[in-house]
Order: C-alpha cells, then sequence, then structure tokens
C-alpha cells in the first residue's frame, strides 16, 4: 500500500495502468469527466475526508453500468478507511435473489416499480411500503426485476411488466441490488440515475410513471374499506369509468355532494379494487356496475387518490405540473451549487499547493546556495592550508582566517540582522550592540510589551503552541502592511502577506511577513474573514492617537542565510 504522499506518483499510475484500458476509458469517455475522477483521488489524499470523495465519486459515477469503479477505487483507500468506504458505497450484488408474493393479499404487493424497455433501461423497485410483503419478503429500494414467473423481462415495456404480474395469484419475482433508480422528469429529457439515499419518491403525486413508473400492486396511496347499504335509498350517489391502457382499473370519475359515497368518503379519483370479495384488477366497465348492482349491501376496497391525475382539469394539470418543475429547478439548483462549490474549493487547495510548492521550491533554492558557499568558503580554507603547509610547515592557520570561518558558520543573532547590516560582525563589541540597541528604543522601534499576559485576552485553547507578542506601533505616515487568509480561507487565519519598505511597520520592525495578527486594539480577530480584518487595522490606523496595538503570534524562526 503507498502512502499519501506517493500516490500522485505511483498510486495512479498504477491505477490507471491497472485499470484505464479496461475500465475507465470503456465506462467513462468523457476526458473531462476522467480529470475530474483523478482530481477528486488526489484531493481525497490531501485532505483524508471520506464522506466528500464519496460524494464526489457519486457525480461522476452517475449510472449502473460505472458501478464497477467503486471496486476499482477501493484498494486506493487506506486500510483503516475501507470499511467506512463500503459502508459509504452502494451495495451491488451480482447474485439473484428469488421472492414470491401473493398476488391477492389484502395489503397488496407492497411495492412501486419504474423503468421498461420503452424508457431503455430495466425496471426496478423505487418504493416499498414498510411492512408490507415485498419489505418483509427482503426486497429493497434499487432492485432490478430480472425475471416475473419464470419469464426474463429485459425486452418488455412498463405496461407488459404490470400484465405478466396479473397472471398469476403467486408472483415469482428475481431481483438483483444495483442501488441506483431511473429517473426522467419530463418524456423528452434524457434518462438519468439517482442513488437510493438521493431518491425522492413521486409516487405520492399520482405521477408514478415518470421513467414509465405505475403502482404494481404497491399500494403507496392509502387503501381503505367501505360500507354501504343501499336498502330505502336511490342509489350510491357516484359514478365509476375504467382507466386508459397505462393505467388500467376501476376509478371514480364522480360524486354527488350529500350522497352515500360522499357520506363514507369516497372522492373522485380513488380506485375500486374489490366489492364483496370480487377482484376489479381485471373488470371492465359493464361487469363493474353489474357486480355494484348486484347487492343491496357493498364492502368496497378502494385505494384513495390512485386515479386523481385522469379527472384533473386542465388549470390542476398545469398547476401540478408548475410544482413539479418548480421542485426539479430547485434540486437542480442545489446540485448546481454543490458542484460550483466544490470547484471554489478545489481552486484554492490548488492555490495553497502551488503557494507551498513555491516556498518549498525557493527553501530549497536558497539550501542550495548556501551549501555551494560552504563548499567554496572550505575549499578555499584547504587551499589555503596546504599552501601554508607547503612554504612554511604544518601550522595553524592565522587567528584571522578562524574568526572568518567562524563567522560563516555561526549567523548574527536575527534581532539585529536588519539594524546591524554593512557592520563588520567580527569588529563589533557587545557594548555596540547594547548601544545599538539604545538607540531603537529612543526612537520607539522594536517596542514590545513585557509585562503583557495573553492569558488575559484569549483562552488557552487559542494561543497554544504560539509565540504571542504585543506590539505598540507609532502612526507615522502609512502602516503599510497587507494580510490575507480569513477563518473562511484554506489558511483559516490572519497572517501578514507583505510589509512594504518605509511604512510604519517596517521601521518598527517586529512583525514580519507570515506572523499572525490575532487582535487590534483589543479587538480579537481570531475568527474573522478577510474584509473585517482588513477594515479593522484601516479604522485603528485612522482614529485618533499616536499609536496602534498589535497582538501578533510570532511566526517560526526561518533558517538564517549568512550575509556574506
Amino acid at each position: 500500500m503507498c502512502y499519501i504522499n506517493e500516490w500522485p506518483k505511483r498510486f495512479l499510475k498504477t491505477f490507471i495502468q491497472q485499470f484505464s484500458d479496461y475500465q475507465v476509458n470503456l465506462l467513462i469517455d468523457n476526458e473531462a469527466e476522467k480529470d475530474y475522477l483523478y482530481d477528486v483521488l488526489r484531493m481525497y489524499h490531501q485532505s483524508m475526508n471520506l464522506p466528500v470523495l464519496v460524494g464526489d465519486l457519486k457525480l461522476v459515477i452517475n449510472e449502473p453500468s460505472r458501478l464497477p469503479l467503486f471496486d476499482a477505487i477501493r484498494p486506493l483507500i487506506p486500510l483503516k478507511h475501507q470499511v467506512e468506504y463500503d459502508q459509504l458505497t452502494p451495495k451491488r450484488s451480482r447474485k439473484l435473489k428469488e421472492v414470491r408474493l401473493d398476488r391477492l393479499d389484502p395489503e397488496g404487493l407492497g411495492l412501486s416499480v419504474r423503468g421498461g424497455v420503452e424508457f431503455s433501461c430495466g425496471l426496478f423497485i423505487s418504493q416499498l411500503v414498510k411492512g408490507g410483503q415485498a419489505d418483509n419478503a427482503g426486497l429493497q429500494v434499487g432492485d432490478e426485476i430480472v425475471r416475473i414467473n419464470g419469464y426474463s423481462i429485459s425486452s418488455c415495456t412498463h405496461e407488459e411488466v404490470i400484465n405478466l404480474i396479473r397472471t398469476k395469484k403467486i408472483v415469482s419475482i428475481k431481483v438483483r441490488h444495483v442501488g441506483m433508480i431511473p429517473v426522467k422528469s419530463s418524456p423528452d429529457e434524457p434518462l438519468k440515475w439517482q442513488y437510493v439515499d438521493q431518491f425522492v419518491s413521486e409516487c405520492g403525486e399520482g405521477k408514478g410513471s415518470v421513467a414509465g413508473l405505475a403502482s404494481s400492486g404497491g399500494r403507496d396511496s392509502k387503501e381503505k374499506k367501505v360500507f354501504i347499504s343501499l336498502i330505502g335509498t336511490k342509489g350510491m350517489g357516484c359514478s365509476i369509468s375504467s382507466g386508459p391502457t397505462q393505467k388500467p382499473g376501476i376509478f371514480i370519475s364522480n360524486v354527488k355532494p350529500d350522497s352515500l359515497s360522499a357520506e363514507v368518503g369516497l372522492e373522485v379519483g380513488d380506485q375500486i379494487v374489490e366489492v364483496n370479495g370480487v377482484d376489479f384488477s381485471n373488470v371492465d366497465h359493464k361487469e363493474a356496475v353489474r357486480v355494484l348492482k348486484s347487492s343491496r349491501t357493498l364492502t368496497i376496497s378502494v385505494v384513495a387518490g390512485a386515479g386523481k391525475e385522469l379527472f384533473m382539469t386542465e388549470e390542476e394539470r398545469q398547476r401540478e405540473a408548475r410544482l413539479r418543475e418548480l421542485e426539479r429547478q430547485e434540486l437542480m439548483h442545489q446540485k448546481r451549487l454543490a458542484l460550483e462549490t466544490n470547484k471554489i474549493i478545489k481552486e484554492q487547495q490548488e492555490k495553497e499547493r502551488l503557494r507551498k510548492l513555491e516556498i518549498s521550491q525557493k527553501a530549497a533554492e536558497e539550501e542550495e546556495r548556501y551549501r555551494r558557499e560552504i563548499e567554496q568558503i572550505t575549499a578555499e580554507e584547504e587551499k589555503f592550508k596546504k599552501e601554508w603547509e607547503e612554504d612554511w610547515g604544518p601550522k595553524e592557520p592565522p587567528k584571522s582566517l578562524k574568526t572568518v570561518t567562524a563567522e560563516v558558520h555561526s549567523p548574527p543573532r536575527s534581532k539585529h540582522k536588519k539594524d546591524l547590516k554593512g557592520v563588520a560582525h567580527d569588529q563589533l563589541e557587545t557594548d555596540d550592540v547594547d548601544e545599538v540597541n539604545m538607540k531603537q528604543d529612543k526612537q520607539g522601534f522594536q517596542k514590545y510589551v513585557e509585562d503583557f499576559d495573553p492569558y488575559s485576552m484569549f483562552t488557552p485553547d487559542q494561543i497554544i503552541g504560539k509565540d504571542v507578542r504585543l506590539l505598540r506601533i507609532k502612526k507615522e505616515g502609512s502602516l503599510d502592511l497587507a494580510v490575507e487568509g480569513g477563518i473562511d480561507s484554506p489558511i483559516g487565519k490572519i497572517v501578514v502577506s507583505a510589509i512594504y519598505e518605509d511604512g510604519a511597520a517596517d521601521k518598527h520592525g517586529g512583525i514580519v511577513k507570515g506572523d499572525e495578527i490575532l487582535a487590534v486594539n483589543g479587538k480579537i480577530l481570531i475568527d474573522s474573514k478577510l474584509a473585517e480584518a482588513q477594515a479593522t487595522l484601516a479604522k485603528a490606523w485612522n482614529m485618533g492617537g499616536d499609536w496602534i496595538d498589535l497582538v501578533i503570534a510570532a511566526s517560526p524562526p526561518k533558517e538564517y542565510d549568512d550575509e556574506m
């Protein structure tokens, strides 16, 4: 198993070599999607955020044919994360599972299906009635139905499947779990897929056939029984109609006010499924009327609202269509926001990566320059020593040469680096350094408040491990200090990005690039955004008073470069 810093070079190379020709190129023909897939893996190696990785993968593994990529990516996940990875990714199964359901059960089959050959996909279970037959038999939302009553349904339309279910009292169903469901918001739109955990069923709206979906015995709407006695009455006070070919059945098309039907709660759009024990699934209109008139006492089972859309007015249909379109647009808007947010985060992470790369490159260059200078000095020393020994015999090098060598290997204290620039260090006595420091104090530079207690302003968690200092900068001219970062940035804090020459901050000398600004004139900036911090600095500098107080966390000291 490769470690994180080796993934971009070795792991992704192995991944491409092992799976590219057979799986990635076979399953993803869009180059942009391939690049996105590799970017997602690189981002995971940096953040190790597994839920974010799986969420990003689902955007590109967006149809059943691409699901094998989850298995292909699994070896790239560290062992400690693989169990969680298996829990977050769809549980696919190649094995077929067979269940038997009673079509005449009073509660129905307890499932809804969507799909069909006319929609260029198989038939999938889109909803289960909790505690129903299908649920108790172990069927799951996202199961693909492969066979019904021994017949393959790979080339069947949705209506043909429904009719096949009705051929036997005991329905034999063979399924395999896929974990995705076909979705189509309108007949003109291309077929799309949603993961089971993202799917929002639309069957309750009476539009179960959005992707060729109709309830096949799964009574999504509430089923109820009513009892009517026609003795001494003129009739039920309702009318019935046969449903269209795509939605067969007997439906209540009209209910008179204050009639028996209205009193027992029958409504327009209710589907009659049984009357006095007679199954109404396959009866025609004439037979249904005969059964209803054959007795003066009726026990009627109906599915409330199952055919409501068949009897809507044009205005109601348009209103329903508008509501569905608004919901669809909202879902698409949320998805676009998620993609844009992910893009912004990726751009910020890429900028941060390039910034760190630039810093490391500069550090490497400085280190190489320093090494070459040391080698050059050492070579000159060896050459001088050799010439001395050839001319005068073995003898210690001159004291001045030792002094130069010590100067190279013992860099001066950074505290005086700027102010003592150009002064020969081997000629400067201790008293001279003290005299320079005294001059600096008189001028107001390098002033730290010595008795400052950081715990009076901050909690221990806020400043743990930090070198906190209080600076007092005299307001002369412009502050000339730039900041970057913020609580909402990848840096996560306000840091000094630049100090301009001859500005007040530069003259003070107590703050350098990379220092974190914790507070300005008593206002804490730890949880501030960049704009808030900039405004606070500007306000503090422009308001009254001769000084500005900055509380900083000094950046870690960098390796000193000797000035030759």
